[in-house]
């Protein structure tokens, strides 16, 4: 299991939870280094003194705070902790509301809760409540010197943290010139609306995470695998600009848009749930081949057009 980033105990009324924090995301993205472009050597950075301009080593790093200009308190991490030792020690239980209630732009970071030692019935006693509750706690809790606000809510046997964005850090709609909430003044149609419900209701499926994947991410490493075989890992390529498509003058017509998009979506494929699941590398190869298809073809058009124009 992975090692825990924080130690602590969820606190509410006189119940004491001890926890372990967990980081919940797990990342697989492009991993691309910075080179030099002369001798494509990677590119390095170093923690310096601006003072000398010599590296600085870990050990001699501590952290301050500038309370005038060029002026600083030093602070241990003794002291930070020791400052307010239940804010630092503590998930603090503010209020149990309605999941609803909170838009999710608010929603930031995911965490996994885990019960530490002495903290099983306790910790099950929470998720259970707030299941048949069917709240989520809002709560507080210091990460790396931050108070932040987060929410708790339980996800299958687990207690999940999500931090969340105080109301301060999310910028206000109105400074934005956005239609308006009027369908009449937004010059839309009770026909144009009920012809996108009916798209939104044929697209609408049960959320199944498994079938989103990056495909950005598996083009570029196809790329990558196709410069390799070419021995052309040293070649920087200028791809062919494409074809510009010139802006249209005429007003959209979104009726003959909506019926065409349902039209689409009805002769699609019966549903996802019916497809069966290939092996991961067959889909890997089947999903490269279909985008190196794709690029294939689009390539192939934009040449035709070119020739015609």
């Amino acid at each position: 299991m992975q090692r825990s980033l924080w130690k602590g105990a969820i606190s509410f009324g006189l119940v004491h939870i001890p926890v372990q924090l967990f980081s919940a995301e797990s990342h697989h993205g492009l991993d691309l280094d910075l080179l030099d472009k002369r001798d494509f050597a990677a590119i390095g950075y170093k923690r310096y003194n601006k003072n000398t301009g010599k590296e600085v080593e870990w050990d001699n790093i501590v952290k301050g705070y500038e309370y005038e200009s060029g002026q600083y308190v030093v602070l241990s991490d003794a002291e930070l902790k020791h400052a307010n030792v239940k804010a630092t020690s503590t998930i603090d239980i503010l209020a149990f509301v309605d999941a609803a209630q909170v838009p999710l732009i608010y929603y930031e970071q995911p965490y996994y809760l885990a019960p530490d030692k002495g903290g099983d019935k306790v910790y099950a006693l929470l998720r259970e409540t707030l299941q048949r509750a069917q709240k989520i706690a809002i709560a507080q809790i210091v990460i790396r010197t931050k108070q932040r606000l987060v929410a708790l809510l339980p996800m299958e046997k687990m207690l999940a943290m999500n931090t969340l964005r105080y109301a301060d850090e999310i910028r206000a709609i109105d400074e934005y010139d956005l239609p308006s909430a009027n369908l009449k003044e937004a010059g839309i149609s009770e026909k144009e609306l009920q012809m996108a419900l009916t798209l939104v209701e044929g697209m609408s499926e049960n959320w199944d995470p498994s079938q989103y994947h990056d495909t950005y991410s598996e083009d570029i490493l196809a790329l990558v695998e196709s410069k390799v075989k070419a021995h052309m890992t040293k070649t920087l390529l200028e791809p062919e600009a494409e074809a510009t498509r010139p802006r249209s003058a005429k007003v959209i017509d979104l009726m003959a848009l909506l019926k065409e998009s349902i039209n689409t979506q009805g002769s699609k494929a019966a549903p996802t749930k019916s497809r069966a699941k290939p092996a991961a590398g067959k889909a890997r190869k089947t999903t490269h081949d279909t985008h190196r298809a794709a690029a294939a073809s689009r390539a192939q058009s934009d040449k035709k057009q070119r020739k015609r124009a």
